[in-house]
């Protein structure tokens, strides 16, 4: 099994020089392709001097499905890439090993790694990881979704894998969305009949000590997400009373020790809902207000700016 780690990377000096110290101790064997956004900070310096296959590309080509896809494409020779963000780093010299070990079993399409909190994480950051990220090792299929609904296609591409023959099944990443490239891919594998796995026993650090704004801004864009993709809703239905969950959850992480937590906890929660509920209205919004709702700026300055929506 030929097994490719691909990173996107821009200005991220510190974050790249911590993934590539957990990259060289794992235990399996990999190549490593590097697709980095016209870095200016150093990043690029030290991508050459320790990575053999880099790809550079202007900034303003940079899409979270398409650049992706792109280094699959100029890239066949593999039968499983891992994907993983800048920020990310592997917890342990077994991290790749565990990811790739679901896919001895042919059905599997997919792998998400588990996600731990960075060591500076926040409480409110270390409590999201620790909700959405179990000590769990799970195989889902389409038989799962009136007990797990939108989860069944939980994916992140901080750090996860996807077997070649499934991804070129489904068409690949897509290019017009905002970003969830991720969930877009689990949830067509799982509709054409492959299972998707959560690995919790391969294991990452990666986390985000979100401002306020940055709240708002992460889920506006995952509402313009799910209303241009209606069909993942449809098919996999709503978060349910998952956010009521998530609430609860937090709160109880939290406890009495961060208290003087809780009212930021509560107005993260109401800012995120709001968020999500402005951007699934997006198509009413000028691209100019988008703009400066979104995390994702570029994204409004490129062909996908004006609301559409795709069936699947």
């Amino acid at each position: 099994m030929r097994v490719a780690c691909v990173i996107p990377t821009f200005n991220g000096l510190n974050d790249i020089t911590r993934l590539f110290n957990s990259l060289t101790v794992q235990e399996k064997n990999f190549d490593t392709i590097i697709v980095d956004s016209s870095s200016k900070d150093g990043t690029l310096g030290f991508l050459q001097a320790n990575f053999k296959y880099i790809t550079i590309i202007s900034s303003s080509e940079f899409n979270h499905g398409g650049t992706r896809q792109r280094m699959v494409n100029e890239n066949p020779a593999y039968d499983v890439y891992i994907f993983l963000t800048q920020d990310a780093c592997l917890s342990d010299r077994h991290s790749i090993s565990k990811i790739i070990e679901p896919f001895a079993d042919p059905s599997i399409g997919a792998v998400c790694g588990r996600q731990l909190p960075h060591l500076d994480a926040t409480p409110i950051a270390q409590h999201a990881r620790h909700f959405n990220y179990p000590d769990t090792v799970l195989i889902k299929s389409m038989s799962d979704v009136p007990k797990l609904g939108i989860k069944t296609a939980f994916m992140s591409n901080s750090f996860a894998a996807y077997r070649a023959e499934a991804l070129k099944a489904v068409g690949g990443f897509p290019n017009h969305v905002i970003f969830a490239e991720d969930m877009y891919v689990a949830a067509k594998m799982l509709i054409a009949g492959w299972k998707i796995a959560y690995a919790g026993n391969a294991q990452c650090r990666h986390s985000h000590n979100y401002r306020i704004t940055d709240e708002f801004e992460r889920y506006f864009d995952m509402g313009v997400f799910h209303a241009r993709e209606p069909w993942i809703r449809q098919t996999f239905g709503g978060a349910g009373g998952e956010g009521l969950r998530y609430v609860k959850s937090e709160l109880k992480f939290l406890g009495l020790r961060y208290w003087y937590l809780w009212p930021s906890a509560l107005l993260r929660n109401a800012v995120k809902l709001l968020g999500y509920k402005l951007g699934q209205q997006e198509a009413k919004l000028p691209v100019k207000l988008k703009r400066r709702l979104s995390m994702y700026k570029r994204y409004w300055d490129g062909p996908f700016a004006s609301a559409t929506k795709t069936m699947g």
